[in-house]
């Protein structure tokens, strides 16, 4: 509760900061730990530096050092993996690699999170409606919970050491534990959230620690309290939600305690608000740019601080400060006892700086906001809110400006682009029925049961990193160019020939990644050169910026895939990324409906595909891993979603004859949840990631009688563990089990683009040699 004694929470804050680095340095560092090239100290050393330079460029714009504006949300890897190592809920395989204390060290840490051998990693999964992937807890009736890392206390005292009080960052025990999947053998009926009253007590400890060490807030962040997607009941939720603020906040007082910010970024609080406000918790932060503004004050708030989350933390458009200050204003009648200014969301979704990108066109870097200017926005905001409006009139009026510019800039709205959308009819969203198009298809390529393939990346080795990057400086012709990825799409065709695989790739070596290469052929949208957020782990990945009308100006993938053909008389599969998953997996314009958008991106993949059937190609991949990804958290708002989004894939793919395949590929789906969707895709062969999760999405295709052809992967391309010929042997006998021959494929998880040849080749070779052994016994 806050009282006279509660320290004052600052005026203007952030969630969280992009932690990799301007250049990803941490990327670097762990990686060549792993690779056996640096030592633990030496990456610690880099961790520390970086965690230092950000507090410091934090400081710079704006946020003060003496009051807890600065988040300390610093991860090796997830920040999730951070709180297992937190309660020590080491899964009982990786028990040898903690010590008496239940403590991990940084290779341990990296253990848990990539596997090893046949230890299977923690399995990933999508975090809320974003691209970032955090690693699943698994949590059972036996998981000894204890205070196994003291490194949040550690963080924490390094940067007072240097004279800068931050707020510690954890995950909050309800979200860890409803994120949690239950341990094998853990009983029918038992969730993670049972753990709830075993949990807490390493919470209180963590908490008594950094009260000692003199820390004055601490923010626990509770985003399970938006979604309607976990997988505990409403009831039990927010009773957990009661439960834990009663211990942390009620039964642990100050001074023993910081003081507590509850943050519940990605979504609307809805009823899980009042039950917030009702606990003595200090301050609680909204996100108030996927959430609603409370139109009435809630019972509680009147003794806490609220953290108005107005500057969008997700997308990169700059804010119009003067809506976003009225916001504030509206804010201030609630019956809060503060009103601060807040991000909706940590900042490690977006890029450092938009100074680092220079190549940029300046109109289009003029209405951009990276993280570096969302503080500033924030830091802006917050001035105004305490000082008035007329303390940054210039900034009110150069961010307005900025708006008006953006909305009739040329290129923003073209109307042969908008004409050509209008004028679609409903024929356009629909092919013909799936059993004339199976049987056409079959008789086209004359595959073998369970046919094997891949998801479309080969490794992209430093050989064709090396080229790509002397063509962008010009020491290479097109010529040249053209030459190298040629002879790299010769050797992928000759290994899969060699392996045995039924329908080929040509491997993708002309692609950075599998949107900004779209991008950068498709008009509307621009490529950023340092814009660098965390995928998972040590990745990451440059979303592009899609802002205006888009259209295809000339073919972007056929000549590859034609000449691919023509190296073998086996089908080989046109790889194209679908729109959902180029939205999804870009900024994108936040001016007009993403449904919208998203047909305009349809209709120049359609072209694209009706040029590859013409090249003659029989199969076309049109991949939608982000599918499940912006699926809305609140099941209100999923109906519409799906249905835009659907109709998006089909109107790319439904103008394809009978006799071509379409095939697309899904991520981290969590199949059962858009089994509908799923099947109004209406594609003919659908791949899917299920390695890691043992093949759990089988019961779900089971039961929903799906009729169309499916590729459980069975090789977790997310891991450098190469499984064993045991391993995917025991996957495919349980996929034959379940799903009816003729409708199974065979293939990995995801993309190869990430692994090095030495995981992937002998990987592909088992997978080859389970699959003839179980096409043996059919």
């Amino acid at each position: 509760m806050t009282t006279s004694t509660t320290p004052v929470f600052p005026a203007g804050s952030v969630l969280g900061y992009p932690r990799i680095g301007p250049r990803r340095e941490l990327k670097k560092a762990i990686e060549a730990f792993w690779a056996g090239r640096s030592s633990a100290d030496e990456v610690e050393a880099v961790a520390a530096d970086l965690r230092r330079r950000t507090r410091n460029r934090l400081v710079e714009l704006g946020l003060p050092k003496d009051s807890p504006a600065i988040p300390s949300a610093f991860s090796f890897y997830d920040h999730v993996l951070d709180a297992t190592a937190v309660v020590g809920a080491v899964p009982a395989r990786f028990a040898d690699l903690v010590d008496a204390q239940g403590r991990l060290d940084l290779a341990g840490y990296s253990t848990v999170a990539r596997g090893r051998g046949d230890d299977l990693p923690l399995e990933m999964t999508k975090w809320f409606d974003t691209n970032y992937h955090y690693l699943v807890p698994e949590i059972g009736p036996e998981t000894a919970f204890r205070y196994a890392s003291t490194r949040p206390v550690a963080e924490f005292t390094e940067a007072l050491s240097e004279g800068v009080l931050t707020r510690p960052v954890i995950v909050g025990p309800v979200t860890y534990l409803a994120l949690a999947k239950a341990t094998d053998g853990a009983g029918e009926g038992f969730l993670p959230i049972d753990r709830l009253a075993d949990i807490l007590p390493v919470y209180v400890a963590l908490l008594r620690d950094l009260a000692a060490a003199g820390a004055t807030w601490v923010q626990l962040e509770e985003p399970a309290l938006v979604s309607d997607s976990i997988d505990v009941p409403a009831d039990r939720l927010l009773a957990a939600v009661t439960e834990a603020y009663r211990v942390l906040a009620t039964e642990l007082t100050a001074p023993e305690r910081p003081a507590i910010f509850v943050a519940a970024p990605y979504g609307d609080l809805g009823a899980a608000l009042p039950v917030l406000a009702a606990t003595d918790v200090e301050a609680i932060g909204i996100d108030l740019v996927r959430g609603d503004v409370p139109t009435a004050a809630v019972p509680g708030l009147e003794t806490k601080t609220l953290v108005a989350g107005v500057i969008d933390g997700h997308n990169i458009w700059r804010a119009d400060l003067d809506a976003k200050l009225a916001i504030l204003e509206q804010l201030e009648n609630l019956g809060a006892a503060a009103v601060a200014v807040g991000t909706s969301t940590s900042l490690f979704h977006v890029p450092h700086d938009t100074a680092d990108e220079p190549q940029l066109d300046p109109t289009l870097v003029s209405w951009l906001a990276f993280a570096d200017q969302k503080v500033t926005e924030v830091v802006t905001l917050a001035e105004g809110l305490t000082e008035g409006r007329e303390a940054i009139h210039e900034q009110l009026l150069a961010a307005s400006d900025a708006v008006r510019t953006r909305a009739t800039a040329p290129g923003v709205v073209r109307p042969e682009v908008r004409d050509r959308v209008a004028a679609l009819d409903e024929d356009a969203f629909h092919r013909g029925e799936f059993a004339a198009r199976k049987a056409a298809q079959a008789a086209r390529l004359n595959l073998p049961p369970l046919p094997t393939t891949t998801i479309g990346s080969f490794p992209q080795t430093p050989e064709i990193r090396k080229a790509r990057a002397a063509f962008g400086k010009g020491e290479l012709t097109a010529e040249q160019y053209e030459d190298e990825m040629k002879a790299e799409i010769r050797r992928v065709v000759e290994l899969q020939e060699k392996i045995g695989i039924d329908v080929l790739v040509h491997g993708e070596p002309e692609r950075n990644d599998m949107v900004q290469y779209f991008a950068e052929n498709l008009d509307g949208f621009a490529v950023t050169a340092n814009g660098w957020v965390q995928s998972y782990g040590s990745r990451c990945t440059r979303p592009s910026i899609l802002w205006g009308d888009v259209s295809r100006p000339a073919p972007i993938t056929v000549a590859w895939s034609e000449y691919t053909q023509s190296l073998t008389q086996k089908p080989v599969k046109g790889m194209l990324t679908g729109p959902v998953t180029i939205l999804a997996w870009s900024f994108v314009r936040d001016d007009q409906p993403l449904g919208a958008t998203a047909n305009q991106v349809a209709l120049a993949l359609r072209d694209e595909i009706a040029d590859l059937e013409d090249a003659g190609i029989a199969i076309v991949q049109v991949d939608e891993p982000a599918l499940r990804e912006l699926l809305p958290l609140r099941e209100a708002d999923q109906a519409a979603y799906l249905d835009w989004s659907v109709r998006s894939f089909r109107l790319s793919t439904a103008g394809v004859r009978e006799d071509t395949q379409i095939h697309t590929h899904l991520c981290y789906s969590e199949f059962g949840e858009i089994i509908d969707a799923i099947d109004g895709l209406d594609a003919d062969v659908t791949s899917i990631e299920a390695a890691r999760s043992k093949m759990e999405i089988l019961g779900d295709i089971h039961a929903a009688g799906y009729p169309r052809a499916v590729g459980p992967g069975v090789y977790d391309i997310h891991s450098p563990r190469v499984p064993s010929e045991t391993e995917i042997t025991e996957l495919l006998t349980a996929a034959v089990k379940a799903i009816d021959v003729d409708q199974l494929w065979v293939n990995p998880d995801c993309g190869l683009k990430t692994r090095r040849y030495e995981e992937v080749t002998p990987s592909l070779e088992r997978i080859q040699a389970a699959t003839l052994a179980v096409r043996a016994t059919l």
